[in-house]
């Protein structure tokens, strides 16, 4: 492969989630992209192209997998392959669904404002982790410290990104591109049943299912995940887009 990874950070992380994964991908032009600071994800999507070089392969975690789908939405021609991990494409959903996980989020942007991002941090984190690292020290306080880095406002335009996310089956559906879904086992998030529909919706995407993990797998399960995006990275194009002509 000659074309740079970028690799797309989630929902109040940074670089600090990707490069346990960096680390173990020797040999590869690995670029991790902020996201920009938007409250739309099209918004978001058109920032990171932006600053993006030609022509990519493009790795997404969580929210940054959303941000993938709306990149490869505006300029297909320039990913050459693509990667989605413990993510979604569908929009929120409408009714009483729709209007619980809007409750949920902003309660945590409530939080957030009233205690600060590193107490939100604790509380929201947990959940997301296989329930075997919950207590390791190591990997807890450097997710806390990440999403401290962020701030209640860069966190209210993130949380009003996803809420307002668009559907991307459509995207989902014309992908041509060497495609990767990839989730922790034990995502409480974003689950297997979810991705296996994803992958289900991209002509000829590989699954692949990280044991003992939660939601944060590239920090949880760095190897693993390399390993897996090695493998993507090795298989060839089929064809010079990455979506079909419609």
């Amino acid at each position: 492969m000659t074309e740079p990874l970028i690799l797309l950070p989630g929902l109040s992380c940074d670089a600090a989630a990707w490069q346990p994964v960096v680390r173990e991908l020797s040999g590869v032009t690995c670029l991790v992209a902020g996201l920009p600071d938007a409250d739309r994800l099209g918004w978001i999507a058109q920032g990171v192209l932006d600053a993006a070089p030609a022509r990519f392969a493009l790795a997404g975690h969580s929210m940054g997998g959303r941000v993938a789908l709306e990149i490869v939405r505006r300029s297909p021609q320039r990913v050459s392959r693509l990667a989605l991990l413990d993510t979604g494409y569908a929009a929120r959903a409408p009714g009483g669904a729709g209007e619980a996980e809007r409750r949920h989020r902003l309660a945590l942007l409530a939080l957030a404002r009233e205690q600060g991002m590193a107490a939100m941090g604790r509380v929201w984190s947990a959940p997301m982790v296989h329930p075997s690292r919950r207590a390791d020290a190591q990997l807890m306080d450097a997710i806390v410290a990440m999403i401290a880095r962020s701030t209640p406002e860069r966190f209210a335009r993130q949380l009003e990104a996803l809420l307002a996310r668009p559907d991307a089956s459509d995207v989902l559906a014309a992908l041509s591109c060497p495609t990767l879904v990839l989730c922790g086992r034990e995502d409480g998030w974003a689950g297997v049943a979810q991705h296996r529909d994803l992958a289900a919706r991209v002509a000829g995407s590989l699954l692949a299912v990280v044991d003992d993990c939660g939601h944060m797998a590239p920090m949880e399960r760095p190897r693993e995940v390399a390993q897996a995006l090695r493998a993507w990275l090795a298989a060839p194009l089929r064809s010079t887009p990455a979506v079909r002509a419609g």
